[in-house]
């Protein structure tokens, strides 16, 4: 579908003009495989009117399209998705592919049979939903691409070859974990151009991110207002990038998840809110609110914050290079 100039949506295929301004990596919704429909009451009451009304605050505010990069083991729901797109008039990309959680199960089953459920995903969409996956995506951190990792990433590699789909990473800067994984990459043929490795703004370490972008990859700015490494530095390095002639291949995200486990309180009580919604109030409208201005202010032009936020996006997601 990617290499036609076509993205797959959560509620159908869409052009790259369709997609407008797009953040590239967020969450409706992060909890494990299956949790959503067992146990939803974990995730709070009015589940799905709270993401409408999250992401129909972020239509609102000039956003057209999210990257929803829940993978099932992150417990995907692709009917709450397609509800929520319905009811925002956001488009919605999902994945496939694999997150860190790789279960004993899977112990033994290799990268071929992976790749083909990943492709499946893409061409004929998530089991009894005729909903498509529009990008590929894998993971490894702290310890590193371990064999279940790595088994997950070159079945992605192997999709992303038969089908054309974008690879979206989620790495380790702090241990320079995206050397490996590119690596494993190249072994399998993957076309760089086509992979973006996120969480990079969890570093400063722009030596190490320049490194990354020679390879041909773009890079996944995806932390806001995150954590360790300030909101601040998080743009004075994204700025440092754009400065040094990198712009063309850097995405800004936050990794805002909408909804999430409610913990109960020492009283027995509910929140009304999940707790990692304190570290970000603005959920998707921190960008417009704090880091695009910052960035203004740093010198940032009009043409620049649409490249980043309009232009990189349309580019990766249907190859046009």
């Amino acid at each position: 579908m990617a290499s036609s100039g076509l993205v797959n949506s959560v509620l159908g295929p869409i052009s790259g003009d369709q997609l407008g301004f797009t953040l590239m990596h967020e969450h409706v919704m992060v909890a494990a495989s299956g949790l959503y429909d067992a146990y939803p009451d974990l995730l709070g009451q009015d589940r799905e009117a709270r993401a409408i009304a999250a992401l129909s605050e972020a239509k609102a505010a000039g956003i057209d399209t999210i990257l929803d990069a829940t993978t099932f083991d992150l417990g995907r729901n692709a009917e709450l998705l397609v509800a929520a797109s319905k009811g925002s008039g956001v488009n919605i990309i999902n994945v496939t592919g694999w997150w860190l959680d790789v279960p004993r199960f899977l112990t033994g089953v290799g990268p071929n049979q992976m790749a083909r459920e990943f492709i499946r995903d893409i061409e004929e969409g998530f089991r009894g939903t005729g909903v498509k996956a529009g990008m590929l995506k894998c993971a490894a951190d702290f310890e590193g691409v371990t064999p279940p990792l790595e088994t997950m990433a070159r079945a992605v590699a192997r999709a992303h070859r038969e089908t054309g789909a974008p690879i979206m990473v989620h790495s380790f800067p702090t241990g320079q974990v995206a050397r490996r994984q590119i690596a494993i990459f190249k072994e399998e043929g993957v076309d760089l151009t086509r992979v973006k490795i996120d969480h990079s703004n969890d570093t400063t370490d722009t030596e190490y991110l320049t490194w990354i972008l020679d390879q041909g990859c773009y890079l996944g700015l995806d932390r806001y207002p995150g954590r360790h490494v300030s909101p601040h530095m998080r743009t004075v390095t994204l700025k440092r990038l754009m400065d040094a002639g990198w712009g063309h291949r850097l995405c800004p995200s936050h990794d805002c998840i909408c909804l999430h486990v409610h913990n109960e309180l020492p009283d027995g009580s509910m929140p009304d809110e999940h707790a990692f919604l304190k570290s970000n109030p603005d959920q998707y409208l921190y960008m417009h609110r704090h880091v695009i201005p910052d960035l203004q202010e740093m010198g940032a032009t009009d043409d620049d914050i649409r490249m980043l936020f309009v232009d990189n996006p349309r580019r990766f997601l249907t190859g046009e290079g």
